[in-house]
């Protein structure tokens, strides 16, 4: 994003959708009653995040699906899908039947690589086929084929009194040119490009054997922006690709006394991880943000990964309270984002 004075395009939110395992039901109905709040307060788009073998979303094309019927503008996202999970030719029926529902409001968001805890999950997700699935780019590249229309059916035609077609149904017109990457790597956001994606980059990046020295935060933001650079000198749109940023902010404008001191405490408990890589990958945290929207504001001024984008997603804290993100969503779309030159559709 340009400096100060060039206003933000678009303004999304990320969640989990956290519930109580005993008793799913409520948490799920405050989900529904935050995407039909982010409409009403002006938000371009609402993102889910997979959770699996845990007590957030694990299924969010569901839960877009349950919202299209309360929403009538309000974009959807998954930020994002990793297609390990998932059979590309089911989930592209997926995907075209949610984006039928909300009149071409889906916006999937994809990833791959073998799902976390592999070994102990294959056998319940692949229990005959898990050593010869391919979790690599061409996953991502079979399902853009079915949304696209090409052929996943060596059978057209009648049989009997039923009619069938060669390809995935139902197609909804413009969904492939929807479909976004989540990277976090040269390697991946090069891929991306080159095939003419839009870009997710969020709070997780890898390292890329960068030197962390003693400001691990400006060393990711510095990572991020080349990685976004690098995107855009391979894609076919070059300087007008699409990239959103995705950071953890916490404006708390209007927040009660009890409710900062949490999430002042929250974020400092996550705080540490930020200043050394994790993992094999040697993946790199970025900072939560907590503070008045003009505090944030400033902060991400100052950050040379944001001045790169005109889209945000901001993700929401993991397991605050509904009256919480109730509180972060108003001042987000009322603060934060005219803040940032933002308006409100």
């Amino acid at each position: 994003m340009p400096p100060p004075g060039v206003p933000l395009e678009r303004q999304g939110f990320l969640t989990l959708g956290t519930y109580d395992g005993a008793d799913p039901a409520p948490g799920h109905e405050y989900l529904l009653r935050e995407i039909v709040l982010g409409e009403e307060l002006g938000f371009d788009s609402v993102w889910l995040r997979h959770r699996h073998f845990q007590s957030g979303i694990s299924s969010p094309i569901a839960i877009l699906a349950a919202a299209s019927q309360r929403t009538s503008r309000i974009e959807f996202g998954t930020a994002v899908t990793p297609l390990g999970w998932e059979n590309p030719l089911r989930y592209a029926e997926d995907l075209g039947t949610v984006d039928v529902l909300s009149g071409g409001r889906m916006n999937p968001g994809l990833s791959v690589g073998p799902p976390i805890h592999w070994d102990d999950v294959k056998a319940g997700l692949y229990p005959d086929t898990a050593e010869v699935e391919d979790l690599s780019y061409t996953r991502v590249s079979r399902l853009l084929a079915m949304l696209r229309g090409e052929p996943a059916s060596s059978f057209s035609g009648v049989d009997g009194i039923e009619s069938f077609s060669d390809f995935v149904q139902p197609q909804s017109p413009g969904l492939a040119d929807r479909v976004w990457y989540g990277g976090g790597s040269r390697r991946s956001v090069r891929w991306a490009g080159e095939q003419g994606l839009a870009m997710l980059t969020s709070n997780v990046i890898q390292s890329e054997g960068h030197d962390l020295g003693d400001d691990a935060s400006r060393v990711f933001a510095d990572i991020q922006r080349e990685q976004i650079e690098l995107f855009r000198s391979v894609h076919p749109l070059g300087t007008a690709a699409r990239v959103s940023q995705g950071l953890v902010v916490i404006p708390t404008d209007s927040a009660t006394a009890d409710q900062r001191s949490r999430y002042a405490a929250y974020v400092e408990h996550r705080t540490p991880r930020t200043a050394v890589a994790h993992g094999p990958r040697q993946m790199l945290f970025a900072r939560d943000l907590v503070g008045s929207s003009e505090e944030i504001a400033e902060a991400l001024y100052a950050n040379p990964a944001f001045r790169e984008v005109r889209e945000v997603v901001w993700a929401l804290p993991f397991t605050f309270e509904h009256d919480d993100y109730v509180q972060i969503l108003t001042d987000m779309a009322t603060k934060l984002g005219p803040a940032l030159g933002w308006s409100p559709r």
